[in-house]
């Protein structure tokens, strides 16, 4: 192997890779964007593409429409983002009118995942300012460097990153579809519109459900935060807020256990039930409780109930005041607390294999094309 042949090859293929231009191999069009005005959100006008807000898993998710035409690409071309961020790429299923923060080019499937990998390997950072990205024209596009195997090896390659792809579009698809039912089912298991009995319920009960606020029900565990040795392989769980609440792990000084615990954001919505019996949490993590309501169903009423992002705000104030529906039936607890946890898991375990696969392929970019 040397630096112009991939670590990993199909059979057959010998050849060295060759640099070249990407303006050398493909058409390119830069885009123009049609007057304001002359947008709609009529599904019946022409697609228009803006930037990366209109590309959604590798794939043009129409969002808005215009009755003008100005620049256009054409059914499977693939469109690359010009402004911030610069470089996300998506291929179009329908003939568009492309703004002029993307450009179109009529490139294959090889070109296609070779600029999806330019993106993850940083290529278009050299025309950023700061860490903000800012714009590339067209002679940056037409300039960029590529390299390229003869046509029947970039067909090869491109038939297996397409298959690897449609693997894990639908891996995605059964993730949201997963995420979809949940969000239902914590609509109808909860009484709503002022009925006092939820819409779906498990059979053998039917006593009213309560309704009372969070602040008359919750209980906040003070704390103190710790933040030394953090390390992959401590004993406690270290929690902050945000979407990935598991910092790392720690050996320091615990946080004492309660039973049926569930930690908020103070201002974020994020919420986190301790997978160990002791763990240790950063400034701003909430530590709840509440008596008489059983661990897994606290934490579906305080998903059901948790405030929507609203900038900046403390949302655990917003929460304390928010309105609840409870069943005080333990053993109906128990059940929709089980069904929940049960879903969940499973959700869990379908991200799981999407970010193995999503893994499995950029370790497949990285070896077999070349840099």
């Amino acid at each position: 192997m040397n630096k112009m042949t991939p670590q990993i090859r199909f059979q057959g293929f010998t050849d060295d890779w060759e640099e070249r231009k990407l303006g050398d191999k493909v058409r390119i069009v830069m885009g123009q964007s049609p007057n304001s005005e002359n947008y709609t959100d009529d599904p019946n006008d022409y697609i228009l593409v803006q930037g990366n807000a209109d590309i959604k898993n590798g794939r043009v998710f129409p969002r808005v429409w215009t009755t003008q035409v100005t620049k256009q690409a054409e059914k499977d071309d693939l469109i690359l983002s010009v402004r911030a961020p610069v470089g996300d790429i998506g291929k179009t299923d329908y003939d568009v009118v492309i703004g002029r923060g993307v450009a179109a080019i009529k490139g294959n499937e090889f070109i296609f995942q070779n600029l999806g990998k330019m993106k993850s390997d940083g290529y278009w950072t050299r025309y950023s300012t700061g860490s903000t990205f800012e714009s590339i024209n067209s002679t940056d596009i037409k300039e960029a460097i590529i390299n390229v195997p003869a046509i029947e090896e970039q067909n090869k390659i491109g038939s297996f990153f397409k298959q690897l792809d449609d693997t894990i579009a639908l891996h995605q698809r059964k993730l949201d579809l997963l995420k979809k039912q949940k969000k239902g089912y914590l609509q109808k298991m909860f009484p709503k519109n002022g009925a006092k009995v939820p819409e779906l319920r498990f059979a053998g009960f039917a006593d009213d459900w309560e309704q009372r606020k969070f602040k008359d029900i919750l209980k906040t565990h003070s704390f103190r935060s710790y933040l030394a040795d953090i390390s992959e392989n401590g004993e406690y769980e270290v929690i902050q807020q945000g979407d990935k609440p598991i910092v790392g792990y720690s050996d320091g000084k615990p946080f004492t256990n309660y039973k049926d615990i569930t930690l908020f954001g103070d201002h974020t919505v994020s919420l986190y039930k301790p997978k160990r019996p002791f763990f240790v949490a950063t400034d701003g993590v909430k530590i709840l409780s509440a008596d008489n309501f059983e661990g897994d169903y606290l934490y579906t009423t305080l998903e059901r109930y948790k405030p929507e992002p609203q900038g900046y705000k403390r949302h655990f104030t917003i929460l304390k005041n928010q309105d609840v529906w409870f069943t005080g039936n333990m053993e109906e607890q128990q059940k929709i607390g089980s069904f929940f946890k049960q879903l969940d898991n499973t959700i869990a375990l379908h991200q799981r294999k999407l970010d193995l696969l999503k893994e499995q392929k950029k370790g497949f970019l990285q070896k077999m094309f070349v840099s």
